[in-house]
C-alpha cells in the first residue's frame, strides 16, 4: 500500500513541476511578446517621424544670388536622391529654410531657433564664411551633423572643424590647387597679383604652395589697396618681372582686368590665369579671353548623368535658365544627407552618422565626390578651362581643357 502511494506521490509531482514549467513559459512568451510589441511601436513611430533639415543661406542681401542658387540645387538634390519621394527608408524629408541676411549673429540666432524650436536633425549652410563660422559651434553642442555648403574658408575644416562637420563645398586651398595645377610646372616662372588684405593674402599663399611643389618659381607677389581702381603701378612691376603666367586672386566690382587688357600683358607674352566665376560676373571678362586657369562649376564642363538632369530640370523649372556656380553645391548636399541617411537605415542621429558619413561616396553634377576621414572635407573634380567666346553664350565661357582629378586638387589636413 506505501509503494503505491509512494508512485501516486511522485507522478502527481511530475506533473505539477510540468505545469509550472509550461506557466512559465507562457509568461515569458507573453513578455516577449509585449517587448516585441513595444519595439514595433517605436519603430513605426520613428518610421513615421519626418526626418527635417535646417538649412541657412543668404536669401537677401549681398549674396542673396549666391543663397538662392543653394536653394535652387539643394530642392532639386532632394527630388533626385529621392527618386521624386521625398523620403528615405521610409521616412519624409522635411526642410526648414532660414535667411541668415549673411551677418554672423542672425546666423546663429537662426540656427538656435531651427535646433530648438523646429527641432532639425541636420543643418545646411552656409553662404557666407563668417555666418558658417559663427554657427559650427552650435552643430557640435546640438550633436547635429551640419553639411558646410558652399563656404570656402579653410579653418573650416581646419582650425574650427569639429567631428559634426561635413563639407561638400570645396575650401580655399582646394580653389589654389586647381589653380596651380591648371598652370604650374617645372621651370615655369609665375607672378601674382591679389587684393591687399586677407582674403588675397590666404589665395596667394595657398597658390604659392601648390604651385611651388610641382616646380614653379614665383618671381613676384604684388599686392594692390581692395578699393583701388587704378593699377597701373601694379602692373607694370609685374610687365617688369617678365613671368610666364600672372595668377589673379580678386573680388569685386574694381576687377583689373579692363588695364590688364590696355597694358596688353598677353600680347608682351604674359598668359593671364584666375579662376572662372560664376554667370554674372563672367560677363565682365571679356578682355580675358584666351586666358587658361580653373572653373569649379560651369554647367558646360561636367559629362555625367546627374548634371544632364540637373540642367535639364532647371531649365524646365526656371525659365530656361541654366545652373550657376553654387547650384551643384546645393544639389550635392542633398544628395549626401539622402545618401548618409541610407546607410544609417534612416537613424538621423548624429553621433551614429559620424562613421558612415567618414569616407562616403555618393555621385553628384561634378562626378563622385568623398567625404575625407581626418576633416570631412568633400575630394572632388574641378576643371582646367580656356576662356572663349562661343556663338551660344552672351559672355565668355570656360572651355575645357582637362578635368582635375580629386587627388591633385586634394588640399592639406589641416586640423
Amino acid at each position: 500500500m506505501k509503494k503505491h502511494l509512494w508512485l501516486i506521490f511522485a507522478v502527481l509531482s511530475i506533473f505539477f513541476l510540468v505545469a509550472c514549467n509550461n506557466d512559465s513559459a507562457d509568461s515569458d512568451d507573453s513578455t516577449n511578446s509585449a517587448e516585441q510589441g513595444e519595439s514595433g511601436a517605436k519603430e513605426t513611430a520613428a518610421s513615421s517621424t519626418p526626418v527635417k533639415v535646417g538649412v541657412l543661406a543668404s536669401l537677401t542681401g549681398a549674396l542673396e544670388s549666391y543663397g538662392k542658387q543653394t536653394k535652387n540645387g539643394f530642392e532639386l538634390g532632394l527630388e533626385y536622391a529621392t527618386g521624386g519621394t521625398m523620403e528615405v527608408e521610409g521616412r519624409k524629408i522635411e526642410v526648414v529654410w532660414e535667411d541668415t541676411e549673411t551677418k554672423p549673429e542672425v546666423a546663429v540666432q537662426k540656427a538656435t531657433k531651427l535646433l530648438e524650436d523646429d527641432g532639425v536633425d541636420f543643418l545646411v549652410g552656409s553662404s557666407s564664411s563668417g555666418d558658417t563660422l559663427a554657427v559650427l559651434p552650435l552643430a557640435e553642442e546640438y550633436e547635429k551633423i551640419m553639411i558646410v555648403e558652399p563656404a570656402v574658408a579653410d579653418s573650416i575644416t581646419g582650425s574650427e572643424f569639429n567631428p559634426y562637420i561635413f563639407r561638400t563645398s570645396r575650401n580655399s586651398s582646394q580653389d589654389a590647387y586647381a589653380a596651380a595645377a591648371s598652370i604650374a610646372g617645372e621651370g615655369v616662372k609665375i607672378a601674382t597679383f591679389a587684393p591687399d588684405y586677407s582674403f588675397g593674402w590666404d589665395g596667394v599663399s595657398a597658390f604659392k604652395d601648390a604651385a611651388s611643389k610641382l616646380g614653379a618659381e614665383i618671381v613676384l607677389e604684388e599686392y594692390a589697396d581692395p578699393a583701388a581702381t587704378d593699377f597701373t603701378s601694379n602692373l607694370q612691376k609685374i610687365i617688369d618681372a617678365k613671368p610666364d603666367f600672372l595668377f589673379v586672386v580678386w573680388a569685386g566690382a574694381n576687377s583689373p582686368w579692363n588695364q590688364i587688357a590696355d597694358l596688353k600683358l598677353q600680347e608682351k607674352g604674359i598668359k593671364i590665369s584666375t579662376g572662372a566665376p560664376d554667370i554674372v560676373a563672367l560677363q565682365f571678362m571679356e578682355p580675358l579671353v584666351g586666358m587658361e586657369g580653373f572653373s569649379v562649376y560651369h554647367h558646360t564642363l561636367p559629362k555625367n548623368e546627374v548634371n544632364d538632369w540637373l540642367v535639364e530640370e532647371h531649365k524646365k523649372r526656371f525659365n530656361g535658365e541654366v545652373p550657376d556656380l553654387f547650384t551643384p553645391g546645393g544639389f550635392t548636399a542633398a544628395v549626401a544627407i539622402v545618401e548618409a541617411l541610407k546607410k544609417s537605415g534612416g537613424d538621423a542621429d548624429g553621433n551614429t552618422l559620424i562613421p558612415l558619413m567618414e569616407g562616403m561616396s555618393f555621385e553628384t553634377p561634378k562626378g563622385k565626390m568623398t567625404f575625407r576621414k581626418e576633416d570631412h572635407q568633400a575630394l572632388q573634380t574641378m576643371y582646367a578651362i580656356k576662356l572663349e567666346k562661343v556663338s551660344e553664350f552672351n559672355y565668355p565661357i570656360p572651355v575645357l581643357i582637362r578635368e582635375l582629378l580629386p587627388e591633385e586638387t586634394e588640399p592639406p589636413i589641416k586640423n
